[in-house]
């Protein structure tokens, strides 16, 4: 019998389906269908039947639909006991009723449904997943499978309006650790979200699936995205990790976003975490420590560039070259002359247009805006406001610049206000 060239087929229609061979004597039901993860992630590797004497996989091209609905073997030989688990995903076991990650949507959604996909006969493998379902299609096979025909079921549940999510979008939460271990849910896409993204789907996930899905992050991609939780979610997110550990991400941090997260923690953990910290890092982060967080010195960052005030255009490339900060945070390039007093502001639109031996000093601006470090941050908010600025830099009581408040930590002190 030849399988239909191209058709839909939900997990929840599937699973019970009689599995017969070619003589037509019932071999067993279908209980589950794996399918493989890493490379060949969606392909179905396999089918995974009850039968008498227990559970049986059969490879995924061992298997045809027949025209009846049923599912009949192409090889009497081809079931073999399911005695390890392997290196797959099981669609009913580890997917139906679990919360997923929508690459696409970028929300945190849990699966109703999944729908399959029978391919020719000459493809490599006749069963895929298409898509899983998350709406109320899915939810509603689910309820009356096994009060109305199978037909009629999926003929009503086809008039419901579909949500469903293409495979390549989906990232599975897995949170048992021993399943953990055997399966290779990659997590290389969540690193391409935004930050922002990342932060509102930790929010989104309860405990257990809010650490599996930070700990897979590495730590670059760690340290931006806990730079936008809230604090109380912070210390949540670090308290499963070591010192070690937390010291690599919180290197990686805005200096400034730093300070705030370990001032929130307990001096013990905060000290202990600084001693595993390399040296720079940690001094830069100390140092900020001492600043009173509702100053401008205790939100702003040491992240910042400056340059002595006969330095040329050329020079202030490289710098932005050999900037090891966050490039999207630098507005403007400062100079100062030998004590570290401010002298002048550059923006960068005018780098560009500016020859490589021109002097900064020739393009700084003729006024320079600063704040003391002492300055209240609802002082700050109005300077911000008033100037319609991006960056403001810090300066001590003897005019040394020591930092930079950005825009972004003006407006989440605002937002907290509100």
């Amino acid at each position: 019998m030849q399988p239909r060239t191209s058709a839909r087929v939900s997990l929840t229609a599937l699973l019970g389906t009689p599995v017969t061979d070619a003589q037509g004597h019932l071999r067993g039901r279908l209980k589950d269908i794996a399918v493989a993860t890493g490379p060949d992630a969606g392909k179905v590797a396999g089918l995974v039947l009850k039968t008498r004497t227990g559970l049986c996989i059969v490879p995924s091209e061992d298997v045809m639909e027949t025209p009846a609905g049923t599912l009949e073997l192409r090889s009497s030989g081809a079931m073999v006991p399911l005695k390890d688990e392997g290196n797959y995903l099981y669609l009913r076991q580890d997917l139906v009723d679990r919360q997923i990650i929508d690459i696409h949507g970028r929300k945190v959604v849990r699966v109703n449904d999944v729908d399959l996909e029978w391919m020719g006969r000459g493809a490599a493998h006749l069963l895929r997943v298409a898509e899983v379902e998350v709406g109320m299609r899915g939810a509603f096979r689910r309820v009356f499978k096994g009060l109305l025909p199978r037909a009629a079921l999926e003929s009503l549940s086809r008039k419901l309006r579909p949500s469903g999510i293409p495979w390549q979008f989906v990232d599975v939460i897995e949170v048992d650790p021993a399943r953990r271990v055997k399966l290779r849910i990659e997590y290389e896409r969540l690193a391409e979200m935004h930050p922002s993204d990342l932060a509102e789907i930790l929010e989104d996930l309860a405990p257990a699936e809010r650490e599996a899905v930070f700990t897979s992050l590495d730590e670059e991609v760690a340290a931006e995205t806990l730079e936008e939780v809230e604090p109380r979610l912070q210390k949540s997110l670090l308290e499963k990790l070591d010192e070690e550990k937390i010291a690599d991400i919180v290197e990686e941090m805005d200096p400034g976003a730093a300070a705030d997260l370990l001032a929130e923690l307990s001096e013990e953990q905060s000290d202990a975490i600084l001693e595993e910290m390399e040296p720079e890092e940690r001094h830069e982060v100390e140092e900020l420590l001492e600043f009173d967080e509702s100053s401008a010195a205790g939100c702003m960052t040491t992240d910042f560039i400056a340059l002595a005030v006969q330095s040329t255009v050329a020079q202030a490339v490289q710098a932005l070259r050999a900037f090891d900060g966050d490039p999207e945070s630098v507005t403007e390039i400062y100079l100062w002359d030998e004590k570290r007093v401010l002298r002048g502001a550059i923006p960068l639109s005018r780098l560009v247009m500016a020859q490589p031996e021109t002097r900064l000093a020739v393009l700084a601006e003729p006024r320079v805006l600063s704040c003391p470090a002492d300055l209240e941050q609802n002082e700050l908010a109005e300077m911000f406001d008033k100037y319609n600025l991006h960056a403001l830099p810090v300066v001590d009581s003897l005019g040394r610049m020591v930092g930079v408040v950005q825009a972004d930590h003006v407006i989440s002190f605002l937002r907290e206000k509100i």
